[in-house]
């Protein structure tokens, strides 16, 4: 039989039997039937004659055929797609030349997508002259079919406030709809666990758009007690409507745990946000959040986080007040002093409400409305009132200070969306490369103590090497402060500490019963460890090792166990000091077992012995294990038409989803909407 190709409804056919010219011919069929039906292929192997040397036997599968190789302890496994599908053609070749279908399996374990066929490896660039309109109707139907859902969000729908809101969209140019879809098939295709969703209109347009990768979740699950979310490119008119969800690793490092694209910062649209944002981190919440002073942003979040320390970044605060009180430009370094004394001076929280009062009669402000705004909003961004809390260097009183800006050298005024996706990639290779190096420094090296102070020494066995050195400038620090004795009671101990270095004053108390100290210059609660000030308060009190409380794990090496340290500091350094060992040695014995096969043997086989014994005596002694992560609060239930997100495959469905519906009409003429108008105007912007 000759290799002809036969359709039904444009399917190929396949059976045994039949025949073709080359195995390469074979190939090129079995390829085309693959994306007729919709999945990838690849070539799993082939096998020449000895005799003639020439092939004799080849064998094609889809991408999911056979199982992961890779074991679960393997050091940054890769994302594979295989999951034990035995779909497969098996082709021979015969005495006279022709090659024949020996065997085909035409089931496949999984669903098959041949809307999204041109996405998969082996199919791209098949035909170049077929990137038409006909293949951008697949790009549409890719929205709808596997990975769209619709979630009802029933409590949105109160913030709908008129037409006007109801008839807002994204306003985006020439072709990025198209982009931005491209960016989401291609990331799922590369780790099924990337998370995007879409919010529409009632004209069936884009209002929202939300995406994570698969990295930025489990980051969250390891560092979400602190969480910024940052609307600065929005706010400041920036190209691109971009707003960012923002954390910090162990290492100092800012993480991107959520892209968005909005329409407008009404109610609904960061309620809608802040709820995708709840489901993609698998109903999370952080502890703190802090954003922008904006009351659509406070009710949403009080909405969807009711349990979550909502504050405002220091820099979002400040760097409004040239604009506000502009017309006291005459007395502007007068105003400025009073207001930095008012905020960073006050010890108290009543001496903060008689230093506002005051400044504000001095001043005049008491008609002002953002500032009567910001006194009803005190506690969420005045230092004085945020003891027993850490913002982890989220929260400066710079921008230029903060993580988040970071990212600035990716994103300018003029940044289009093509641009940001193409930067996209790179801020992901980018922030992993960063992770990866102070992850292998943090295993080969051990930091260089610079004095005898056995605070320093304590926590070198603790801390990364990048908050150790933060900390040791503050050990080194200490000889530059003296410390006076104010006032003292049964509880606690009040001290003046006199800082040389900026020619400042602090105060410090110190409850030596309950292990707790607090300074006013608010070190721990914005950058997490301990200051100068406080340092000498101990040292002078007869303590030489930092409080366990004033230990936080989300800095130390021991940041990525899934046990937390314990409360008792020599357990804390002795886990620590294990782990950090465990590390060095896991570097060596990498390197020797690389070497050959049989020593990558000796080594795999050791090391899976050596796990199971581990997790066998962990779990005699462990019954109860503490989650790593931040507490999970509840959400009120859901109903909408226009909520469609892509749920990430390996998750467990969320029981308000029972009533979804797997294909999404709406979203298909959303994005079939731009492509038309795209192929009618040139007009450079277009409303979607």
């Amino acid at each position: 039989m000759e290799s002809t190709i036969s359709s039904s409804d444009s399917i190929l056919e396949l059976q045994p039997g039949l025949e073709f010219e080359s195995h390469e011919a074979a190939y090129s069929y079995y390829k085309e039937y693959a994306k007729s039906v919709g999945f990838g292929t690849a070539k799993l192997s082939s096998r020449r004659s000895r005799v003639s040397k020439e092939f004799i036997d080849a064998k094609f599968t889809c991408i999911r055929y056979g199982n992961k190789q890779q074991s679960d302890d393997a050091i940054n496994p890769r994302p594979s797609p295989k999951i034990g599908c035995k779909a497969s053609m098996h082709v021979k070749r015969r005495q006279d030349g022709k090659w024949y279908v020996y065997s085909f399996i035409k089931d496949h374990n999984h669903e098959l997508l041949p809307a999204q066929a041109h996405f998969f490896r082996s199919h791209r660039n098949v035909d170049p002259l077929k990137n038409d309109v006909g293949r951008r109707r697949k790009n549409v139907a890719a929205v709808s079919k596997p990975f769209s859902v619709y979630l009802n969000f029933d409590f949105l729908e109160g913030y709908m406030r008129n037409q006007h809101d109801k008839g807002r969209c994204l306003v985006l140019e020439e072709g990025d709809a198209q982009v931005l879809l491209e960016l989401f098939m291609h990331m799922q295709e590369e780790n099924p666990k990337f998370f995007y969703a879409v919010d529409l209109n009632e004209e069936h347009r884009l209002r929202n758009v939300f995406w994570v990768d698969a990295k930025g979740m489990e980051d969250f699950s390891k560092f979400g007690d602190v969480v910024s979310f940052d609307t600065t490119y929005f706010t400041n008119k920036y190209k691109i409507p971009l707003v960012l969800f923002i954390g910090v690793n162990h290492h100092i490092q800012p993480t991107l745990l959520g892209c968005a694209l909005i329409a407008d910062e009404t109610v609904y649209t960061f309620l809608w946000l802040m709820q995708t944002w709840f489901v993609a981190m698998g109903e999370c919440a952080p502890r703190v959040m802090l954003t922008d002073q904006n009351n659509a942003i406070k009710a949403a979040v009080a909405a969807v986080f009711p349990n979550t320390r909502h504050c405002f970044c220091l820099w979002h605060v400040l760097e409004k007040l040239p604009r506000h009180l502009e017309y006291l430009s005459l007395w502007h370094d007068s105003v400025m002093q009073n207001f930095n004394k008012c905020i960073y001076q006050s010890w108290t929280e009543e001496q903060f409400e008689k230093r506002w009062w005051k400044m504000v009669d001095k001043f005049h402000l008491r008609e002002m409305q953002w500032i009567q705004s910001l006194y009803e909003d005190r506690k969420q961004w005045v230092p004085a009132f945020m003891r027993d809390i850490s913002f982890a260097g989220l929260s400066t009183a710079l921008r230029s200070d903060c993580l988040n800006s970071s990212f600035d050298k990716y994103v300018h005024g003029e940044t289009s969306l093509r641009d940001f996706i193409e930067q996209y990639r790179i801020i992901l290779e980018d922030r992993y490369e960063e992770e990866a190096k102070a992850d292998f420094n943090a295993w080969h090296e051990t930091p260089e103590l610079k004095s005898p102070s056995p605070f320093e020494k304590q926590i070198s066995l603790v801390y990364t090497h990048e908050i150790f050195k933060k900390f040791q400038v503050e050990v080194l620090g200490a000889a530059a402060c003296h410390l006076k004795k104010e006032n003292e009671d049964q509880s606690s101990a009040t001290y003046s500490v006199k800082d040389f270095e900026d020619n400042l004053n602090y105060m410090v108390e110190w409850n030596q019963s309950k292990s707790d100290i607090y300074c006013s210059c608010h070190s721990f609660e914005y950058k997490g460890y301990l200051c100068r000030h406080a340092i000498v308060v101990l040292q002078m009190s007869g303590v030489f090792s930092i409080p366990s409380k004033y230990i936080l794990q989300r800095w130390t090496n021991a940041a990525l166990s899934r046990h937390p340290i314990s409360q008792k500091l020599d357990e804390v350094q002795s886990k620590v000091r294990r782990y950090s060992d465990l590390c060095r040695r896991a570097i060596i014995l990498s390197e020797e077992g690389s070497l050959s096969q049989e020593s990558y043997n000796l080594a795999v086989s050791a090391i899976k012995e050596a796990l199971k014994q581990c997790v066998s005596v962990n779990n005699s002694v462990e019954n109860d294990v503490i989650p790593n992560t931040s507490m999970v609060h509840a959400v009120s239930g859901v109903e909408g038409h226009n909520q469609c997100v892509n749920a990430p495959e390996e998750k467990p469905p969320d029981p308000r989803m029972a009533n979804t519906i797997k294909t999404s009409q709406s979203v298909e003429a959303a994005f079939e909407r731009q492509i038309n108008e795209n192929n009618a105007t040139r007009k450079g912007k277009l409303l979607l």
